[in-house]
């Protein structure tokens, strides 16, 4: 029997501050263009120590569970997905059970899954598989899945290629959003591309130009071993342009990451076939080496080229999140799925019937190409999590105000007797009403954290004073699911009604 196990629901956290690239360019004394044309990036968001890992994810799930109307009760398995660790034992799956306690539910399988940003990749799979056995059967109940980090560089040319962000996903039966279980391609090496063996810091060792060729390497085999299963699965050989995959989604590190890569699904397509009316100008790399073509900068640039417009049109869309949050490592790929749910919403068919290829990797190196079928709509996805409007109402800050907050955070983290440990933990200055943060890490490091107070009627009445004309920051009413926002056009005024009307039944 069919259990169509996916996605049944949706929500992401990230924190409410960015500095845009372009800031970051003018700050470092680049030239211009060098992050938002090189790299492809737009806006990243931070964080300071008031937030970790534990916070996000906490808020995460959270606002999953209240704006979908869950009970606790229902979830029989819990894994979560991260990079960002706090303490070498306990794990934040832990951490989150705090959230089950009212509802009496402490049989809650699953652990944090620890591979570079592959974890939440595998905390998906143990999920589904979890329910297509039999230790399912007798259980019966939801998984949650929680995928996020905090990705933050020393300076440096990396230091721009950081994040944050966590995806919370509720796993089921009969879901909108199906995975196609029996077409996995995986690859995995020992490598030391990215890893972070310092314990006191959160900055990785980072060989740029090493992880960009086990990216593209990666890529190659999933690519290849994906399209070899696809072919016994149906009988048919699969390519970037045959119709049978309608997204790309991948792992985004940075954008122009991303495009390279799709640019590469184009070269294996070429490699596979003899057809050199399809790609005549790619026949004289035919024969180069495999570890040659990685460096080859007029294979690139012609593959990018031919690749250009699918790229534009199947990928380029759900890199948006990524582009504006920069890189949330294990919540990465889970991104461009919320912006293809996103979309999703925008189409005329809502993407029924549609494929997308998913490309999953993690330094060291652990990768994974899958797919999923959209076999229903996911409408009440797209407008439960309000991606879009949510990005776009957080608060800029000045590239000072960025480089300040991490040197906080680097400081939280330096060992117990330095006078300066944990600066910062508990200011909620920064943090969105209802979601959580650090409060204090004690004399025996335990970690205490807090919910932000909801949006008392003082604030509601300073935000809705002007009729139609709000606050620009972004605030969400956890109980009616409906975002209030700074609206610039008319078109918007029934909405701003609908939430002036809902939050004065809610506030006290």
């Amino acid at each position: 029997m069919d259990k169509r196990i996916g996605i049944v629901a949706s929500e992401a956290y990230f924190p409410q501050r960015y500095v845009s690239h372009s800031a970051l360019e003018e700050y470092d004394g680049v030239k211009a263009g060098k992050y938002s044309v090189g790299l492809g990036c737009e806006r990243m968001a931070f964080a300071g120590p008031e937030e970790d890992i534990n916070s996000i994810c906490l808020s995460a799930l959270d606002s999953l569970m209240e704006k979908y109307g869950l009970s606790y009760k229902d979830i029989g398995r819990m894994e979560v997905g991260t990079e960002t660790i706090v303490d070498k034992s306990k794990s934040t799956k832990t951490t989150l059970m705090q959230l089950f306690k009212d509802s009496g539910n402490s049989d809650v399988l699953g652990v944090t899954n620890i591979n570079a940003c592959y974890g939440g990749t595998a905390a998906i799979f143990n999920t589904i598989d979890w329910m297509e056995s039999s230790a399912w059967e007798t259980d019966g109940r939801y998984g949650v899945v929680i995928c996020g980090d905090i990705a933050v560089y020393e300076p440096g040319p990396a230091r721009p290629t950081g994040g944050a962000g966590a995806v919370a996903l509720l796993i089921g039966p009969n879901a909108p959003l199906v995975f196609e279980n029996k077409l996995r391609s995986s690859h995995f090496e020992d490598v030391y591309d990215f890893y972070k063996p310092d314990l006191n810091c959160e900055y990785p060792y980072v060989d740029g130009k090493l992880s960009n060729e086990c990216y593209l390497r990666a890529v190659d085999h999933c690519y290849q071993g994906y399209s070899s299963k696809f072919q016994q699965l149906f009988g048919k050989e699969i390519s970037i342009d045959s119709g049978d995959c309608n997204h790309f989604l991948l792992h985004q590190p940075y954008t122009k990451l991303v495009q390279k890569s799709f640019a590469r699904y184009l070269y294996n397509d070429f490699l596979s076939t003899r057809n050199l009316e399809k790609y005549p100008t790619l026949e004289e790399f035919r024969n180069i080496s495999a570890q040659d073509s990685y460096s080859n900068r007029d294979l690139e640039k012609e593959c990018m080229r031919l690749a250009d417009r699918g790229y534009q049109q199947q990928v380029f869309p759900y890199t948006y999140a990524g582009r504006q949050l920069g890189n949330s490592y294990t919540g990465s790929l889970w991104f461009a799925l919320l912006c293809l749910i996103a979309e999703s919403a925008e189409s005329n068919n809502g993407f029924i019937g549609d494929r997308a290829l998913m490309f999953s990797y993690g330094s060291g190196l652990a990768a994974t190409m899958f797919s999923c079928i959209i076999d229903g709509s996911l409408k009440e996805q797209a407008e439960k999590c309000d991606l879009y409007n949510r990005i776009e109402n957080r608060r800029e800050a000045t590239a000072e105000e960025f480089t300040e907050t991490l040197e906080k955070r680097r400081l939280s983290h330096l060992p117990e007797n330095d006078e300066n440990a944990f600066v910062g933990s508990g200011d909620a200055s920064n943090i969105p009403p209802g979601a959580f943060y650090l409060t204090s890490v004690d004399e025996k490091k335990r970690r205490v954290y807090e919910r932000s107070p909801v949006m008392s009627q003082q604030e509601f009445n300073v935000a809705t004073a002007a009729g139609g004309s709000l606050r620009s920051y972004h605030t969400s009413c956890r109980s009616c699911n409906i975002s209030v926002r700074k609206f610039s056009n008319s078109s918007h005024l029934n909405g701003i009604r609908l939430a002036q009307k809902s939050l004065r039944k809610l506030v006290r």
